[in-house]
């Protein structure tokens, strides 16, 4: 249950940590983005301005003559312009112009004189403070609405001084717009930032979750094999103790006892040498230091040599052990020669342990697609499809009572997968039960 919580607290950790740094990321894009899109409008509106600032301008400097004054040619320019000394404006009742080709909903034309006194207007008329003495300025109504206005000098035929010329512009659309982006933002990233954080609850289970799984290996590889070594301790302790309570022990009887002793400590030693090879092997694997004992290594001369060494256990066992090599030129894999001869020695011993007298056992060697396979085919009890997906863990049997019986630690098939696996190949197995086992070990080919 500790170990639960501990992950538990682990994998939130995680996902809170990788949550809080991609909400980060995401706010600053947001706020990247918002200020990229206000920015851009910004610019886009002042030149807008500009543009229609300078055609106004141009189209002004040939018609006018004196300073301060309303030339007729700038009537006829400009025909829907109010002159203030003619008394058609008043800002409490003004009704906005039509300035030529400009919306009368967003712009607005001001004529001042050196005087700063107003001398016409053109289009929509906000109240707005008057401004001169800036080029660019930024107001707003009493209505909160902004605009936005250059101004700068007029010049007459000759080149002096005319007065002032203002444009403006509403900034109301874009004010709409920016907000409706803005609001797009306020309210998409906090959705956003709940679908990273699921995200994350989710890598950080995909994460943790190989190395709880070890956790667990580590934690029953512990307990499997502190149960194995029991098992041969308890058996000394009880033989011992049982001798020990007898008053008077014969030779003969210490003798037994001493042959137990001696057997169950040959168990201890088989399952501690099987221990040390898994974590030698573990260990090559997690730091490619394997490749050192590598040699070119011909499999059918080890796999006679594996039926040579086995033959008097198949026959103490009644089993009829054969090899087949099937291949025209000798296959040559690239490996450390001890440890593939106790894969194939495992895979053949693990055979005949589960064959009953009178069955046999085939090792065959051939090649396809330049791998070279080795088929260690049985006519044994077989193995059902549920425990076929545990038969290379670690302890366990397909039948505890009869391995056990003869010596069996649990560990052959595991090791023979983790040589497997060190040399860049493949162990399976394909079985039905009481129909035999076929264990298929592929290796990639050396030429």
């Amino acid at each position: 249950m500790k170990q639960n919580q501990l992950f538990f607290k682990s994998r939130w950790r995680l996902a809170s940590w990788y949550a809080a740094i991609l909400s980060i990321v995401l706010l600053i894009c947001a706020l990247g983005f918002y200020e990229a899109v206000a920015h851009a409008h910004r610019i886009t509106i002042n030149q807008e301005l500009k543009s229609v600032a300078g055609t106004l301008h141009d189209s002004l400097l040939p018609v006018l003559e004196q300073p301060g004054k309303i030339e007729p040619e700038v009537k006829e320019l400009l025909p829907n312009t109010c002159l203030v000394e003619t008394g058609c404006y008043n800002p409490d009742r003004f009704q906005a112009l039509r300035l030529g080709v400009i919306g009368q909903d967003k712009y607005y034309l001001r004529l001042f004189s050196l005087s700063e006194n107003l001398v016409a207007v053109a289009g929509m008329q906000p109240e707005l403070p008057q401004v001169l003495d800036r080029e660019w300025e930024t107001l707003t109504d009493s209505q909160g609405i902004r605009y936005q206005q250059v101004s700068f000098l007029l010049h007459t035929q000759q080149g002096q001084n005319w007065g002032y010329l203002q444009v403006g512009r509403s900034l109301q659309d874009f004010d709409t717009y920016v907000a409706n982006v803005r609001w797009l933002l306020l309210l998409g990233v906090p959705l956003v930032v709940l679908m990273v954080a699921g995200v994350s609850w989710w890598l950080s289970g995909s994460a943790i979750r190989p190395i709880y799984q070890s956790y667990r290996q580590m934690q029953q590889f512990t307990a499997d094999a502190a149960h194995e070594l029991r098992t041969p301790l308890a058996a000394i302790q009880a033989t011992a103790q049982s001798d020990l309570m007898l008053p008077d022990l014969s030779g003969s009887q210490a003798k037994e006892t001493l042959k137990s002793i001696v057997r169950q400590n040959k168990r201890l030693s088989y399952l501690v040498a099987d221990l040390l090879i898994l974590c030698r092997i573990d260990g090559e694997i997690s730091t490619s230091s394997s490749n050192k004992n590598r040699e070119k290594v011909t499999l059918a001369n080890l796999i006679i040599e594996v039926e040579e060494d086995l033959a008097a256990l198949a026959m103490a066992s009644e089993i009829e052990l054969t090899s087949q090599i099937k291949v025209s030129q000798p296959i040559v894999v690239l490996g450390d020669r001890t440890q593939l001869y106790r894969l194939i020695t495992n895979l053949v011993t693990n055979a005949i342990q589960y064959t009953p007298a009178g069955g046999q056992v085939i090792v065959s060697l051939t090649e396809e697609h330049h791998r070279a396979v080795v088929s260690v085919r049985d006519t044994g009890i077989g193995i059902s499809k549920p425990e076929q997906r545990r038969i290379f863990d670690r302890f366990y049997r397909v039948n505890k009572a009869r391995s056990r019986s003869k010596g069996g630690s649990g560990l052959g098939l595991a090791i023979a997968r983790a040589i497997a696996l060190a040399h860049n190949g493949s162990l399976e197995v394909q079985s039905e039960a009481d129909k035999g086992s076929n264990f298929i070990l592929r290796l990639p080919a050396h030429y």
